[in-house]
């Protein structure tokens, strides 16, 4: 998949209401203000990085791919900044950053272990982490068989798979919570995802928040 449709899959009705219930669920575990810098590791084509600016966040957003990370500097403002780099090095000072988010990308890297630890290491106050959900409609439709489409590859969590990869870090207060229960995104897909308990493990993502220690 090029960049371009990736990232146009985000203006369609439903790619904008799960982006933006992902950010949202995301953001109220940061519980961050504007003008706090913000890292997102693995930004892809930049859409989350573009959405945590738009809330007031000095953003920087971080992935291995220079295509990907070029046309997201070009839709982007001059006030991002964009770095070409490894989720398991991150090139950044210890407490770099005030939050650091990640929305599936570490389903992706070689070894998450190692990036959580690099996302907490580069962390000064909170972080939110997201993750693809084995115990999810979204894995029987979309994570079986290898994956399919923007999820070929990708691997699929337990919720006490995503609890072990921050035992012993330094971190303090997890809350891990789910979202996207119903992926279709139609108007009763809405209205589940209102009624739902975040805390219930049955979304599509797991997002693991938490606080430097």
């Amino acid at each position: 998949m090029n960049p371009a449709d990736y990232d146009a899959w985000y203006d369609t009705a439903r790619g904008h209401w799960v982006g933006e219930t992902e950010y949202r669920l995301a953001a109220k575990g940061l519980a961050g203000k504007p003008g706090e810098s913000l890292l997102d590791v693995g930004c892809g084509t930049g859409w989350f990085t573009r959405r945590a600016a738009a809330d007031g966040f000095q953003a920087t957003g971080l992935d291995p791919n220079p295509d990907w990370l070029g046309f997201a500097r070009a839709r982007s403002s001059p006030a991002l900044t964009w770095v070409e780099g490894d989720a398991h090095t991150l090139p950044f000072a210890d407490a770099s950053f005030d939050h650091v988010l990640s929305i599936a990308a570490l389903c992706f890297v070689d070894d998450e272990r190692q990036a959580v630890a690099e996302i907490v290491r580069v962390a000064r106050r909170r972080f939110a982490i997201g993750w693809l959900n084995r115990a999810s409609l979204l894995y029987w439709q979309k994570g079986r068989h290898g994956g399919s489409g923007a999820y070929r590859g990708a691997r699929w969590h337990a919720a006490r798979e995503v609890r072990a990869l921050f035992s012993g870090l330094p971190v303090q207060n997890l809350a891990l919570r789910s979202a996207i229960f119903l992926p279709s995104g139609t108007g009763g897909a809405r209205w589940v995802e209102r009624s739902m308990s975040k805390v219930l493990p049955w979304g599509g993502m797991l997002l693991m928040t938490g606080e430097k220690t």
